[in-house]
């Protein structure tokens, strides 16, 4: 290969277009114009029917009454579908059109590897030459000096070559995070449409037994109402269950799980199904006690198995030693989270923090919870720790994506994928999420 053809091959590279996307027609432009403003419309509807239903909700207790929440609900449910629906159908070109830029960024960036490569291997050549054996070769100092030009022009084309693919790189990065916004976005909407489909399916039900109870008489109705109230004893009265702490009632769990949202933004039903997945982890890995400081070793307070890795030194035991020291507590008779099958146990109480984290958010939680020494095994105070630790991990926003990578990273560390355990955890808590929020949650806030 000469150096008149890599010069060639350099400059072909470096004009070649970006990527090949036609401009958008008007008959695109035109689906775009329309589906926004169908968008908009649904969206007016949805208030408008959100404050009938409060309204409506605001009236005294009656199977009328009932009926017409339920019509609204349905209604109002119908339109977050449809909403969802636009939303879900605009996106699809966006996301399109954000794979075709990044397939054609990324072959550009194999080009352009393999041009710096040809450029370099030829430069190798050049420079295992002296400068005498290259005067020597050339017919006449004429090519001599046409030749040394070419050189510097391939030096310099080197330069450009590799700040070219370096700028696709980034651009490629850039893309690839635009595109997985707005496949969550995507996600987020599929999965408010099946949360919506359920509600529709429940509401409906429930308006066919309310209809069979009009056809009969009005004290009917009052044994209905007061089911609904044995119901919600029932369910505040509950016994929520906490890992390394006692029960409590759902009704107090709810409670604290209501005061957290209100400084951290994490809704109550997602805080309490991760905090419902640690207690169900916690019945399958175990609870132990720290017995040796100096290895981290313990022993596991039910089975009496012994762990080289109840805790790790030299990050948590020091810190853990300080936090019971400071409550009273034995550190060796101090509840905290036996191994799993690879790495440290050593989580305390419900929220499971390790000591080293706990110490990083004390500060927050005794401001959230106005104490001055935070307890990671007091319900109240773990509620807080878990709920200012979720709202940074991405939790705060509310969608499904965000909670869902929230939990995973809780659990691990990093967000979901398709592959790892963590992923399953995740899923695990968003299902639980919906089944609160649907069986415990809404029956407890008077949602028919």
């Amino acid at each position: 290969m000469n150096i008149k053809f890599i010069s060639f091959f350099v400059v072909t590279f470096l004009i070649f277009p970006l990527f090949s996307g036609a401009q958008i027609n008007e008959t695109q432009a035109e689906k775009e114009a329309r589906l926004q403003r169908e968008l908009t419309s649904v969206e007016q509807q949805i208030v408008e029917n959100e404050k009938i239903l409060k309204s409506t909700q605001n009236q005294s207790a009656s199977l009328k009454r009932d009926i017409l929440i339920l019509d609204t609900k349905i209604k109002t449910a119908q339109l977050n579908i449809k909403a969802k629906n636009l939303t879900i159908e605009s996106l699809g070109k966006d996301i399109n059109q954000k794979q075709e830029k990044i397939e054609s960024l990324e072959d550009r960036i194999d080009r352009g590897r393999e041009t710096l490569a040809q450029i370099m291997r030829k430069t190798n050549e050049v420079d295992s030459v002296s400068m005498p054996e290259f005067i020597l070769k050339r017919d006449n100092l004429s090519s001599v000096f046409s030749d040394l030009d070419t050189f510097e022009s391939v030096q310099q084309s080197l330069k450009v070559t590799f700040e070219q693919v370096r700028g696709d790189k980034s651009q490629t990065e850039a893309e690839k995070d635009v595109l997985a916004k707005r496949k969550n976005k995507e996600l987020d909407a599929r999965a408010a449409i099946e949360t919506e489909k359920k509600n529709i399916e429940n509401d409906e039900k429930e308006k066919q037994r309310l209809l069979t109870l009009s056809k009969g008489s009005e004290k009917t109705y009052t044994q209905l109402l007061a089911d609904r109230r044995s119901k919600a004893a029932e369910i505040r009265a509950a016994l929520f269950s906490l890992r390394d702490s006692d029960a409590i009632p759902f009704e107090l769990a709810l409670k604290y799980a209501t005061e957290a949202q209100k400084s951290t933004g994490v809704r109550p039903a997602f805080l309490l199904a991760i905090l419902t997945q640690e207690s169900s982890l916690g019945k399958n890995v175990g609870t132990c006690y720290l017995t040796n400081p100096t290895t981290g070793a313990g022993v596991s307070v039910k089975s009496g198995k012994t762990f080289p890795n109840v805790m790790k030194p030299g990050r948590d035991v020091e810190p853990f030693i300080k936090i019971t020291e400071s409550l009273g507590l034995e550190y060796s008779k101090t509840l905290i989270s036996c191994p799993q099958s690879v790495g440290w146990g050593g989580a305390m109480g419900p929220a499971q923090f390790i000591a080293s984290t706990w110490m990083l958010f004390k500060d927050k939680i005794a401001k959230a919870a106005n104490v001055t020494n935070p307890n990671p095994w007091n319900p109240e105070h773990a509620f807080i720790a878990s709920a200012i630790y979720l709202s940074e991990l991405g939790a705060r926003s509310g969608s499904y994506t965000a909670e869902r990578n929230a939990a995973c990273r809780y659990y691990s560390g990093r967000a979901c994928s398709t592959t790892n355990i963590n992923s399953t955890y995740g899923t695990q808590v968003m299902v639980k999420a919906d089944t609160i929020q649907r069986t415990m949650i809404n029956p407890l806030q008077g949602l028919i």
